[in-house]
């Protein structure tokens, strides 16, 4: 008499079939995920990089418009603006406040 084999069969368990379940989940959406954060990264750099641009444009204007103030703040143009008004420069009647 030959005896029988007898195959074993195993049964996957609930918790396996949740492990496997999330792996395979995590196999599926990880590639998706690094993707949309690279797109969503590459994005943000460029809004950066747009802020930098605008930063540098309005600093040049700060500069230009600091250097046309210096510009009528000056002595000269004082007495220029003053001639213009009919005024005359009198360094006589001048005080100094300490």
């Amino acid at each position: 008499m030959k005896k029988k084999r007898m195959k074993k069969v195993v049964k996957i368990g609930k918790v396996e079939k949740l492990v496997y379940s999330f792996a395979l989940f995590l196999l599926v959406a990880l590639p998706f995920t690094i993707v949309f954060l690279q797109a969503t990264l590459s994005k943000i750099n460029v809004q950066v990089e747009q802020v930098k641009k605008e930063i540098r444009t309005q600093e040049k204007k700060n500069e230009s418009l600091s250097m046309k103030i210096n510009e009528l703040a000056s002595l000269d143009k004082i007495i220029e603006v003053a001639h213009k008004q009919g005024l005359s420069y009198n360094n006589d009647n001048i005080k100094s406040v300490e």
